[in-house]
């Protein structure tokens, strides 16, 4: 694997380069070093439009879902999400940046951006996406940033495993969970830190990795440079950016985007009721499928209609793809296409023969290798968390 240069030198000029180059812009396992002309052919066009912004401040934006006829997400076109922006130049510049490990460890940690290169590097091919993801559709609405649905991508993350590191650190028996801290602040002083953690099962999983490239490049400043989380299966709220501090400890993370925030009903919650029951917290992703092309409101002509897009699933993979042109009452089986690795998304495609002119609903479904099937809509939760209905598209056939 070839090591990427410098990914924390980050002075005034540079950071404000990258972070405009990032506003023209989380699974299966991939141990094939990212070779950079294979990654560029992956990426598809450069030139394909901005991101649509969800919120101004933090920069929230998602990627429009015609982007997804692509294996690889491009850096400048991946859906962009935090709670406070990025954190400010000086405490992730390389001269100052350190990543320390401590808690319950036989010895505590403090490592650069150089250290880590020294730990072997691994290449992981993974889907990240926003918990939220799909909130838009949810009824009635919920608070929070109105995803559609392209709060989602995939990526090849380059850096070291987790494990290695807490191995280097000794763990002590009663370590059951390890916190994440990044260098990202808020602007008033009363709003809790985003402070998440998981439980040591999936901290030890040889696919969970502190990510200091992605798709071949250096890690960009808005994707969470110099170095992010990434748990493989999960969704992106485990995926800390940002990184600078690692706690093992025998609890979960206390706080408000753990204990509050981030949570799902255990039991249904009828639509509109309030939270207040019992919760567990976002973790591992279901089951999803997009319609990337025709888009929504197209015309097309009459005679085959290539009817695009892609599926993954959390840690499962994808079994089969249908599609219903009768909302629902039929399906066909779609076409699996390219390579199928671990936690990256699967590509997708049916040829409909579209006879007719007139208006159509073209739906789409996945099931997984575990028999998880997308179903029509989810069960409502006051987070709007986790939306996985099917998919739909409206189109129109000309002649």
């Amino acid at each position: 694997m070839k090591e990427s240069g410098d990914i924390g030198r980050v002075s005034r000029r540079s950071w404000l380069k990258t972070l405009f180059c990032g506003l023209g812009a989380v699974l299966v396992v991939n141990r094939v070093p990212a070779r950079a002309a294979s990654v560029e052919s992956d990426l598809g066009s450069k030139e394909s439009g901005p991101l649509t912004v969800r919120v101004s401040r933090p920069f929230d934006a998602e990627t429009p879902v015609r982007e997804f006829t692509s294996f690889l997400t491009p850096n400048h076109r991946f859906f962009v999400r935090s709670h406070f922006g990025p954190p400010a130049p000086d405490l992730i510049a390389e001269a100052n940046w350190k990543l320390r490990i401590g808690g319950l460890v036989e010895r505590s940690l403090e490592l650069t951006a150089g250290d880590l290169k020294r730990f072997e590097p691994v290449t992981i091919t993974a889907v990240v996406q926003c918990s939220g993801n799909g909130r838009a559709f949810y009824s009635p609405k919920v608070p929070g940033v109105q995803w559609e649905r392209g709060a989602v991508g995939n990526a090849q993350w380059t850096g070291v495993r987790l494990r290695d590191l807490l191995v280097r650190a000794g763990m002590k028996e009663q370590a059951r969970h390890v916190q994440f801290q990044g260098a990202d602040r808020p602007v008033v002083a009363s709003v809790p830190l985003f402070t998440r953690s998981i439980p040591l099962a999936k901290a030890i999983h040889p696919d969970t990795i502190l990510a200091y490239e992605m798709n071949g490049r250096p890690l960009p400043l808005l994707h969470g440079a110099p170095l992010r989380v990434i748990t493989p299966g999960w969704m992106a709220d485990s995926c800390i950016k940002w990184l600078t501090d690692i706690t093992v400890q025998a609890e979960e993370a206390k706080g408000y985007y753990m204990e509050t925030a981030y949570r799902v009903p255990t039991t249904p919650v009828e639509p509109g009721g309030a939270a207040g029951g019992p919760s567990i917290p976002v973790e591992e992703m279901i089951v999803k499928s997009l319609i990337a092309t025709p888009q929504e409101g197209e015309s097309v002509k009459a005679g085959p209609v290539a009817v695009q897009g892609v599926a993954w699933s959390g840690e499962a993979a994808i079994a089969k793809v249908e599609v219903s042109m009768d909302e629902g009452k039929t399906w066909e089986p779609a076409r699996l296409t390219g390579d199928a690795y671990p936690y990256a998304w699967r590509r997708w495609q049916y040829i409909w023969p579209a006879k007719a002119a007139g208006t159509y609903a073209i739906l789409c479904r996945a099931t997984d290798a575990r028999g998880q099937m997308q179903p029509a809509a989810s069960s409502w939760n006051p987070g709007g968390f986790l939306w996985n209905g099917w998919d739909r598209v409206t189109v129109t056939v000309t002649a």
